[in-house]
Parts: C-alpha cells; structure tokens; sequence
C-alpha cells in the first residue's frame, strides 16, 4: 500500500430493518467462518436491489486515503457518513467488498465512544491509551496535557457516568488528538461543547494537520471548517458517492446542490398563479450576483429579488413588501416598496440587498402586496428558498457568527494617539 493508510474498495454496507444477524446461531457462526477464515463473501448476503425491510447506508464506496491527509467527509443526515467512519473503525463490518488500513486508528464517533461509565475519568484515559498500543508510560506522559485541555481537572477522579455531554465531548476529543494515533477519526467533534472549547478544537486540528504525519477523516456540516482544515474532500449522498476531490470543488458542488432549486417561479396560466381577484403573481425569482468561477451563494454575495404580479384593479395605490425568515420563523427584515398608483395588467418590482450584510443560513422570502399603504391584499409566503454560505479570511475561527445579519461597517482598530 506504500503511504496508502486507508483504501476502500467496492464498499457496501446492507441493513436489514428489525433484524439483528441472520437469525440463527448456526448460521451466524456459518457466516463468520466464511468471513473471517476463509475470507469469501457473505454466504447469507445476495447483492442486487434492495428488497423490503432492506437499505443500503453504503454501494459501491471506493477511495484511497494516503498518509498525512486530512479529508472531509460532505453530506445530508443519513447519508452514510458515520456508517462509513464506523466501518473504517472496526466497529462494524461491512456486506461486502474491502477496507484496508494500516497503523492505529482514534475515533471520536459519538459522546462517550469507549468510556465505561462506572470509571473515572482518569482511568478511562488509561484505558484509551492502552486500546491505542500505548503503555502505562507514554500515557502518563501525555496526562497532563490531556486534562489540562479538556479543562475538567476538577472532575477527573468522578465516574463518567456524571459527567455532562460537554465533558464527556471535551476528554473524548483531548484523548484522541493527545494520545497521537496514526489516523484520527472525528464525527461532528464541533456539534457539541461550548464557543470556547469549539475554538480550541479547530485550533488543534490546525495543528495536528500541519505536522503532516497524523492522517484525519473530519465530518461536519460547518462546510467552512471542513474547507479551511482539509485538504480534500468526499460528497456521500443516500449511500453513494458523489463527488470526490479537492475540499473546496466538493464543497462548492455541494453547497451548489442545496441552492440550484426554489430560486425562480414563474407562471403562465393566471387562472393557477397564486393570488386572488385582484391580484396575481406572474414570476417570483432570486438573482445571485456571483463572480465567474462561484457556485454558491455566500455572505458576500450581492442579491437581487425580482417579481411581477398581474393586477385587475384600475387605478389603486398599491405597494410591496419583501418579508425575509430563517428556517426558525424569526423575521430577519421587513422592506417596503414606495406606493404608486397602479392601472390593470403587468407590475413589477426590483429589490437589491448588498453583499456583506446576511449572516449565514438557511432562508426564505414571502411577497405581500399591499393596498392604500395598510389594507393587505394578498400574501404569497415561502416563495423562494436559498441558503447562505459562510465565508472568512484572516482567521483560524469558524465557530457560528451571532446575530441574524452580518454587515461590514466602518471599523477602525489601531494604535491610539497620545
């Protein structure tokens, strides 16, 4: 494999809904001789479709990891991603084709992976470190260090058991990136834990990444983490893989995914258009002013929404509003047209909203039109869908940006004058 550490090949992984094994100890046995003895295929497994009660979290995954990479792993819930990390862990097997590996493997999969809840947390680091080929030496070496970063030295002698989801996150991850195994395997590491200790994980994983000899499989769904800290980057989408390459061409394809659809409706029959008898929406559309070579809609991205609507009222003062929500319902601006007199037939509007103003996220826009400046007239809610990708220089911090918008004021920050 020379400096290949990871190598998959037609990796596949069947769950059979409901079912633990095949049902039967002999045939249990049967299989596992056939396995792990013989090395064949599974005597009970019969490749093809899937049937009833079956699913595929994994078809035909090839790749090869080489030694001193750090990859991303890119995808939807349920995608694969941590069935994947599982197998390449040992803790599960696959259905059928191969995984190879060489060196020892640290996985951070889910709180508390590997803890017994009735030690402590002293000797659970002990016990990790042993699980890593370490002896009782190198570990106490590394001990101090480990609970110095995980900030809970308070707690170190109380059973795990009691332990919060932020304390067992903050030893799990400080064991996995202290004790230096060949291969580190984090899922979601940045999901759980505080701003802070978020913060001294991603400056970690900077630093294990650039020593270049611990190779890292990273799973997030902070795309910008995922861009900053890896090198390349594989796309799992309902078991298979999309796309794989360099971490910011995945991760531009796979933001772009999310955002091709709900930009632009459009509709040619009044009779079906949104509305009512006195009016109607003709088109309702999203423009992202991207540069040549973008792909996705980010923080900096300048917008323009346009739409047009059919009015049958003659000579009535009408204006629009534009109402922008994230996906938790809170209104993030409410802008208003001016009112002007409009006759029947074609209306139209134009809004533009600078880049550098949106946080990132997930949003959506509803179109009201309104009559004599407070009379609604109709309201077209959830008409266009879009997410906002996140975007930073100059620094080392990915951590959520507070606050529902995100402009660039004048700031001045310097020496001061005496």
């Amino acid at each position: 494999m020379s400096n290949i550490v990871i190598e998959a090949t037609d990796l596949s992984k069947l769950y059979r809904l409901g079912v633990t094994g095949t049902g039967s100890f002999r045939q249990d046995a049967k299989r596992w001789w056939a396995k792990k003895v013989v090395e064949r295929e599974d005597p009970f497994f019969q490749g093809g479709q899937e049937g009833a009660g079956e699913v595929w979290a994994l078809k035909d995954i090839n790749f090869q990891v080489r030694q001193g990479d750090i990859w991303g792993i890119v995808g939807d819930n349920g995608a694969g991603k941590s069935t994947l990390l599982k197998i390449i862990s040992r803790i599960i097997q696959p259905t059928s084709g191969r995984i190879r590996g060489k060196g020892t493997v640290g996985s951070l999969l889910e709180v508390g992976t590997g803890f017994h809840p009735e030690l402590t947390g002293r000797e659970n680091v002990f016990i990790s470190g042993y699980l890593l080929g370490m002896n009782k030496w190198q570990v106490k070496q590394k001990f101090d260090e480990i609970v110095a970063f995980s900030g809970i030295d308070k707690f170190i002698d109380t059973p795990v058991k009691r332990y919060s989801s932020g304390m067992y996150v903050r030893l799990a991850f400080s064991i996995a990136v202290h004790l230096e195994p060949d291969i580190l395997i984090m899922d979601e590491v940045l999901a759980v834990g505080d701003v802070g200790f978020q913060k001294k994980c991603l400056d970690k994983m900077q630093e294990v990444a650039n020593d270049g000899r611990r190779t890292i499989l990273f799973v997030s769904h902070n795309m910008q983490a995922v861009n900053h800290l890896c090198r390349h980057a594989m796309w799992l989408q309902q078991g298979k893989m999309v796309g794989i390459g360099t971490a910011a061409e995945v991760v531009g394809n796979y933001i772009g995914s999310l955002q091709q659809h709900k930009l632009r409706h459009q509709w040619y029959d009044m009779a079906t258009a949104p509305g009512n008898e006195y009016v109607r929406i003709r088109s309702f559309e999203l423009i992202p002013e991207l540069k040549e070579g973008e792909q996705v809609i980010d923080i900096r991205t300048p917008l323009t929404v346009r739409f047009s609507i059919q009015n049958n009222q003659p000579g009535v003062l009408l204006n629009a509003g534009l109402h922008l929500f994230n996906y938790a319902g809170e209104c993030i601006f409410d802008v208003a047209s001016p009112a002007v007199v409009c006759q029947e037939g074609l209306v139209e509007g134009v809004c533009q909203i600078p880049g550098n103003f949106m946080n990132d996220g997930a949003y959506y826009f509803s179109l009201i039109v309104v009559r004599d400046t407070s009379i609604p007239v109709y309201y077209y809610e959830g008409g266009i869908h879009f997410e906002v990708a996140d975007y930073r220089e100059n620094t080392s911090w990915f951590g959520k940006w507070k606050g529902a918008v995100r402009p660039q004021f004048p700031f001045r920050f310097g020496p001061g004058s005496e």
